[in-house]
């Protein structure tokens, strides 16, 4: 997917991964008492494969009570110190819809359009089983939930209520959506920073009212 001339590649405007864990690493020892490299070395200690990052996380957690993000850093850390190189972001999404999945990149990839559409101040970034698009703050993440759904995660400070219907007003109150927009909404659980989720079966699925959801998580997180 290609944008105007004055857009690159939406995936290619992202930051990488790198400016996160380095914002994270620089305060490691502050919050944890623990450099970064004294984290990585008691990884290596510890008998866990440094290469399963999922199982770095779960015994940092377990065994010190790391906190999400430095989680996240360490592991990282302690994986790169092993030989692991970090996906390019574009890969990191391609290899979510690849095999089984595959047939779910269409949506995907007209998610990404619409969020293309919002404005010149979203960025994308890599992650190893969703996509975030971030403004000042994250404020959608695409996962290919299952082999014929793709959840849609957005995440409001205030979120949105139907309009009253039929409407006492030419105009419905700010914030309010039409019912059947705001209907689609699930509360959302572990997918990401997204409080809300919307499920999505078709590229036809992504239509104005996703559109509109899509704009009102954008606008909150400016």
């Amino acid at each position: 997917m290609f944008l105007s001339p004055r857009r690159p590649r939406l995936s290619a405007m992202a930051a990488t991964p790198d400016d996160m864990m380095s914002a994270v690493s620089a305060s490691l020892a502050a919050r944890t008492g623990r450099s970064l490299d004294e984290w990585v070395a008691l990884v290596q200690a510890s008998g866990v494969d440094p290469l399963d990052q999922n199982a770095v996380r779960r015994w940092l957690r377990a065994e010190h009570g790391v906190a999400q993000n430095s989680q996240w850093a360490i592991a990282d850390a302690a994986a790169r110190a092993a030989g692991w190189e970090r996906p390019s972001v574009d890969e990191y999404i391609d290899g979510q819809y690849r095999g089984a999945k595959a047939a779910l990149r269409p949506i995907y990839d007209a998610v990404a359009a619409a969020i293309r559409d919002l404005g010149d101040d979203v960025t994308v970034e890599g992650r190893g089983t969703y996509t975030p698009f971030v403004r000042a703050r994250q404020f959608a993440a695409v996962a290919p939930a299952a082999k014929d759904r793709v959840d849609l995660g957005l995440r409001f400070t205030d979120p949105p209520s139907p309009a009253p219907h039929p409407p006492p007003r030419p105009s419905p109150p700010p914030g309010s959506l039409p019912p059947s927009t705001a209907a689609r909404l699930a509360p959302a659980k572990g997918l990401a920073q997204a409080t809300h989720k919307i499920p999505l079966r078709s590229v036809a699925e992504v239509d104005d009212e996703v559109r509109a959801l899509l704009r009102l998580a954008y606008e909150q997180n400016g």
